[in-house]
């Protein structure tokens, strides 16, 4: 049997990151795989399973092997509070693709045209998998399985089709693009297929998602507040959506 800490090393450069027992915790409930996870106090996270998440418990109790501190914190660069860390398997691009494609959807797609901030894009991808949204797509530079977005996402990349592609390739169905001068979302249903789009924090949508939008849509705002987080208007949008519309 390897030795959790040479397997580790070996896979960490290309393996996802699960820092911390929630995103455990969800990764393991989604279905990832998951080659190695560490612990520094093993029976403490497995009380901690017990307590708050008894359906994995005896995955986690298969799972988990205890280890120094130090050499836990040799392993992470930021430890988590619960000193709970693993590695786990990216899904298939092509899986995600063919899930993002498939027609006729559920649920909408949430697409992030060129964010900047890792800790919303997290939080995004965590409110998605809520709302049980079919997918997570980034545009531009942010990697949306960067380590810190999966630690924001609090390991709900697993439970959700995550992936950046380019706004040529956004999946098809009616876009919706949320923007200032679009109209009130109130007097909009958004359909089951829906495209969602969300501008970046600071410059808003591209040109290149603008000219690809049906419609332009406004969240209600009061006079004189510029604007809100990322995260805040992906779940006004998409619990207008759940909600059924009008």
């Amino acid at each position: 049997m390897t030795d959790p800490v040479t397997l580790w090393r070996r896979l960490a450069d290309s393996c996802v990151l699960l820092d911390g027992f929630h995103a455990l915790k969800h990764a393991v409930r989604f279905g990832a795989e998951i080659p190695v996870a560490v612990a520094v106090d093993r029976p403490a996270a497995l009380a901690l399973a017990d307590e708050l998440a008894p359906d994995v418990t005896d995955t986690l109790a298969a799972l988990l092997t205890e280890v120094p501190e130090p050499t836990y914190r040799g392993l992470v660069e930021r430890p988590h509070a619960t000193a709970v860390a693993a590695l786990a398997v990216r899904p298939p691009r092509a899986a995600h693709l063919e899930t993002l494609a498939r027609r006729p959807r559920t649920a909408p797609v949430v697409v992030l045209d060129n964010p900047r901030n890792l800790g919303n894009a997290g939080a995004v991808i965590r409110l998605a998998a809520g709302f049980g949204a079919t997918g997570v797509v980034t545009t531009g530079t942010l990697d949306p399985w960067h380590p810190t977005v999966v630690r924001g996402g609090a390991g709900l990349h697993f439970a959700t089709a995550v992936e950046r592609l380019t706004v040529e390739e956004l999946p098809e169905g009616p876009l919706f693009a949320l923007d200032p001068e679009g109209d009130d979302i109130r007097g909009t249903k958004l359909p089951d297929d829906a495209v969602l789009a969300f501008g970046s924090e600071r410059s808003g949508l591209s040109a290149a998602l603008r000219a690809r939008a049906d419609h332009l849509l406004s969240l209600p705002m009061r006079p004189q507040v510029s604007s809100y987080n990322l995260a805040t208007s992906v779940a006004m949008t998409l619990y207008h959506w759940s909600a059924g519309g009008f």
